[in-house]
């Protein structure tokens, strides 16, 4: 895979996979969600898992996630698909995050169908503010196991939300 050839140091994702078997239901508007996260994701993204940097990764990295008992499984792998590191954090403090970004999402859809501009800017701008809190807490939780940025954690937030779709 050409991807191997990457300049060392490469210190972002390359490609990101959900588990299907986390997934259980999604409908069109959460899929569009997903796809367009994924996409910019891989366009542009910054990702240093730590540990498996000092241990000589240079990137970039096959991100797989996944929730395993309440808690999110960040499996990190080379190009080669040699996993390098995985990650499991607790997910207990994004319960509300979660439950509040599907709320938002809901009432943004729907206005999207039938609400005035206005209706659907405000509706925006208190998605946009959830679902900034919780890449700041995503941030937080990712201290000292892989340094990123807010926008990767923005996108990496939404994918957490669709892992937790729940038909």
């Amino acid at each position: 895979m050409s991807e191997s050839a990457a300049p060392s140091g490469d210190q972002r994702i390359a490609k990101i996979d959900l588990d299907e078997e986390t997934i259980i239901w999604r409908n069109a508007d959460i899929e569009q969600e997903r796809r367009i996260a994924i996409f910019d994701l891989i366009e542009e993204n910054t990702f240093k898992p730590v540990r498996a940097t000092e241990r000589g990764a240079l990137g970039p990295y096959h991100l797989r996630l996944a929730v395993r008992d309440g808690r999110l499984l960040m499996t990190i792998a080379d190009t080669d698909d040699t996993v390098l590191e995985e990650l499991l954090l607790g997910l207990a403090r994004f319960r509300r995050p979660i439950r509040e970004y599907f709320a938002i999402c809901d009432s943004y859809y729907q206005a999207i169908r039938k609400a005035t501009p206005g209706e659907i800017e405000t509706i925006d701008m208190a998605r946009r503010g959830v679902h900034n809190r919780a890449a700041e807490l995503l941030l937080e939780r990712l201290e000292g196991k892989v340094e990123t940025d807010f926008a990767t954690a923005r996108r990496l937030f939404t994918l957490i939300c669709v892992l937790h779709i729940k038909g």
